[in-house]
């Protein structure tokens, strides 16, 4: 499990203490569970994370222009090469 290091004010820092106390659990516990919370909170209200959040570890992790998602030069060059492989697209 990754480690994440934050930065509290002290009052909620002794909040968490008192809390991690009287409930008998590590402080790593009652920040999973909050976080927990308030995402899947966040999700129920159509807040959810955004398509790039769900593959942002895919990004960038092949080789090829920059701009291939914008520029329409890159789509008409694959759409030619897909033709002249017999692959036709109605697109």
């Amino acid at each position: 499990m990754p480690t994440v290091t934050v930065k509290l004010p002290q009052a909620l820092s002794r909040s968490l203490d008192c809390e991690a106390r009287r409930r008998g659990v590590p402080k790593s516990v009652v920040i999973r569970e909050s976080l927990e919370r308030t995402l899947a909170e966040s999700a129920a209200q159509g807040e959810g994370p955004s398509c790039l959040d769900l593959v942002a570890d895919l990004v960038g992790i092949l080789d090829g222009p920059e701009d291939s998602s914008t520029n329409k030069e890159y789509l008409v060059e694959a759409l030619e090469k897909d033709h002249q492989r017999g692959r036709s697209r109605s697109h």
